[in-house]
């Protein structure tokens, strides 16, 4: 009986299966596949449902509910939904022209990536994502307000460097007298303010974003050199940083590094300025292909003489320098080197030949121009130029032979430095007599490179370059 009741079922499921289905006999049913994603019509039916909701009123007697449905999503003329935010704007430009090509409307600064206020009315270079073209890219100002000089250099970064926009340079002698009275004269308050008030121009009329503006040794040594900072702001809207031994003796080195040598084991870098001079020993044994900025972190021993072309000259003279006089000014300064740190192992290096000179200062471009005989200073020839030990020996002899109208008659020295020049000469001969080195390589730079390249290495706007030099079109990124 069981079986008999098996039989027919099976009959009857096959029997069911042949008449509902065309399938060819042993063929298994197929399931078709439920959808489990909305499509696009359903995407933006749940878009806009989700943008503008429906609107529900119910009465106050709560006899009747009406459901007010919102009106669907304009579109534009290729069937692409337009946002709400644009169809504002649109509304809008009948009532406000669009910013012409070329410039920022008021209403662009809601993407640009926030300023960075930092105290000294700098602010951030924009993000690799946003690179602006050569023309729009901010601007960088450096100032150096030293004991002889007052220097300004605007610049625009570029790939491996920057690009000089604008320079000032005016000897203002701001340190004239504060080794005596240990303070800044009226008259020479009064010359380095005239001098500001023109680089404070020149950095509002070319609109430098990012500035620093700094003061060193006549500023640090003189007693009245904090009221002549706010007096600076005052009347030349400024605002000046007096700055330390050590980061003067830094930003030298960061403003020269690329004039040295790439096979040399070692530099022997100074800068002699109008009050104080900054003598650094770069250790580059272990520098393993290191160069440019990065040579900065191979600083081994540094120091800074309260010595400059000034205050020399104000103790011993500068007018008429005699051979006995000169003598006397060179043991000074080799008597102030003593105290130099790792001094007698500097010497064990030098010993080895493989370390050179880089001096950066008024003193060795004025020897390299008379030297190279020009008629007219030239940067292009002075800047990076070698002189050998006999080279320097020679132009420092010429120097002392010559009358002081002489000096001032020679074209690469002049009236501004033909009292100070031989005080110059004398510091450098007590470094050459303390530390003989076979080459001195010139650098017509220093304190304002050297701001620059770590403004804009703290910016990263090299490290970025790769970024600039893609062929193919970035994605940019309102922000």
């Amino acid at each position: 009986m069981a079986s008999l009741l098996c039989a027919e079922s099976g009959h009857s499921a096959g029997s069911a299966e042949e008449a509902g289905s065309s399938r060819p006999e042993g063929a298994k049913r197929q399931r078709k596949a439920r959808r489990t994603k909305p499509n696009r019509a359903e995407r933006r039916a749940l878009l806009n449902q989700k943008l503008h909701p429906p609107v529900v009123n119910i009465d106050p007697g709560g006899t009747s509910v009406e459901v007010v449905q919102p009106s669907p999503m304009p579109r534009d003329e290729v069937g692409r939904t337009v946002p709400a935010q644009s169809r504002s704007r649109s509304a809008e430009e009948e009532k406000q022209p669009r910013s012409s090509e070329g410039h920022r409307s008021h209403d662009d600064d809601r993407h640009r990536h926030p300023t960075d206020s930092r105290g000294d009315g700098t602010h951030r270079f924009p993000d690799r994502h946003r690179q602006p073209d050569s023309v729009h890219q901010e601007l960088y100002a450096a100032l150096d307000l030293g004991t002889n000089n007052c220097r300004l250099l605007i610049a625009r970064p570029e790939q491996r460097g920057f690009r000089v926009v604008d320079a000032y340079s005016k000897i203002v002698r701001l340190g004239e007298g504060v080794g005596k009275n240990r303070k800044l004269s009226n008259d020479a308050i009064s010359r380095a303010i005239e001098a500001l008030q023109v680089c404070q121009q020149k950095i509002t009329e070319r609109g430098a974003q990012r500035a620093r503006l700094i003061a060193t040794e006549a500023c640090r040594a003189a007693e009245n050199g904090e009221e002549f900072v706010e007096r600076a702001k005052k009347e030349a809207g400024l605002q000046l940083e007096i700055v330390s031994q050590e980061t003067e003796a830094r930003l030298a080195v960061a403003g020269c590094v690329s004039l040295v040598d790439p096979e040399a084991d070692g530099v022997l870098l100074f800068d002699i300025g109008g009050g104080s001079s900054e003598i650094v020993w770069l250790d580059l044994r272990n520098r393993y292909g290191a160069r440019g900025f990065a040579l900065t972190r191979f600083v081994r021993a540094w120091t800074s003489l309260p010595l400059g072309v000034v205050n020399l000259a104000e103790r011993h003279g500068g007018v008429d320098v005699t051979p006995e006089m000169f003598e006397v000014m060179v043991a000074d300064v080799m008597q102030r080197l003593e105290s130099f740190p790792l001094g007698n192992e500097l010497s064990r290096a030098i010993e080895r030949g493989n370390v050179h000179m880089l001096g950066t200062s008024g003193t060795v471009t004025t020897l390299a121009g008379v030297h190279f005989g020009l008629k007219r200073y030239d940067r292009r020839r002075v800047d990076g130029a070698w002189m050998e030990q006999e080279d320097v020996s020679a132009m420092i002899n010429q120097l002392l032979n010559m009358s002081y109208q002489e000096r001032v008659d020679n074209p690469c020295i002049g009236e501004d430095r033909a009292d100070l020049v031989l005080a110059g000469c004398a510091i450098l001969e007590g470094i050459r007599r303390r530390w003989p080195c076979q080459r001195l390589r010139v650098a017509d730079r220093g304190l304002r490179e050297g701001i620059l390249m770590e403004m804009m290495a703290a910016d990263k706007v090299w490290s970025n370059s790769s970024h600039r030099r893609r062929r193919t079109p970035r994605k940019e990124y309102n922000r």
